[in-house]
């Protein structure tokens, strides 16, 4: 059974999917995308109530003016889980999502059951990356989305899944141009001005699971395997032929991984 619902958080109204009955799962996308990049996990996992929200400023999520930040987005999250009834969720983000639960394990760690990370990363940004970020929100505000997708597609999909997969590289493309200016530019900013989160992962006491591309060239294993030593117990996955989106790209490996993951839990 699937339901869609409208929550209303602070000046925003957040459009959220919830699938299945069972323990909450709670899927949290990515930059510059939406809960339909978890199209093959909202499908997968019974047993588990799936929730995947729209973050404001996303998909069909209002995108209000004004000041985006992590702190921001977790506050939304723990709305739409009391809107859900859910008091705590195992929480799995890509990339901006991950680093959304990390500001969520700092300001409300009881609602978070056990971490999944895709491709992501703990540290913040570098003076060059905030300029970076700078710049691409300045071109979203200038000449909309299209010539953000351009640049940010090569580095989202893996070598092997444009080299193979067409049909994957325009569902992607399509939902990057579909995001909202004011939603993208919000979201590159609080990505700026996000904090370190090198420190937290020593403090991190609940089962984690850390999962990346091999072929990722945003967050590479080589950043994302110290990240999951760095926390008590987790475990590593790496998933050939995936780059950033290894979720949309290799989906049964996730999948499988995610499920082992979860009887532990």
């Amino acid at each position: 059974m699937t339901t869609s619902v409208r929550v209303s958080v602070g000046g925003a109204t957040l459009a959220v999917q919830v699938r299945g009955d069972g323990p909450p799962l709670l899927l949290v996308h990515g930059f510059p995308l939406d809960q339909s990049m978890w199209s093959h996990q909202l499908v997968a996992f019974s047993g588990w109530r799936r929730i995947a929200p729209d973050l404001r400023g996303a998909g069909a999520s209002e995108a209000p003016p004004g000041e985006y930040s992590m702190a921001r987005y977790a506050d939304d999250l723990v709305m739409v889980l009391d809107a859900v009834g859910a008091k705590s969720a195992v929480c799995c983000g890509l990339s901006m999502g991950g680093y959304v639960l990390f500001e969520l394990m700092r300001r409300h760690p009881e609602r978070v059951r056990a971490l999944i990370l895709c491709d992501t990363k703990a540290d913040a940004d570098t003076p060059q990356g905030k300029q970076g970020r700078d710049e691409l929100a300045a071109l979203a505000e200038r000449e909309g989305m299209a010539p953000v997708g351009e640049r940010l597609l090569p580095k989202l999909l893996g070598r092997t899944t444009q080299a193979r997969d067409q049909a994957l590289v325009e569902t992607v493309r399509a939902m990057v141009l579909r995001s909202p200016v004011t939603g993208v530019a919000g979201a590159l900013r609080a990505m700026r001005d996000r904090p370190d989160s090198t420190a937290l992962l020593g403090e991190i006491r609940v089962p984690t699971l850390v999962v990346g591309g091999a072929e990722d060239e945003l967050t590479p294993p080589s950043v994302m395997q110290p990240m999951a030593q760095g926390i008590r117990g987790a475990r590593y996955v790496e998933v050939p032929t995936a780059g950033h989106l290894c979720p949309l790209e290799q989906p049964d490996a996730v999948n499988e991984a995610v499920r082992d993951f979860l009887k532990g839990v």
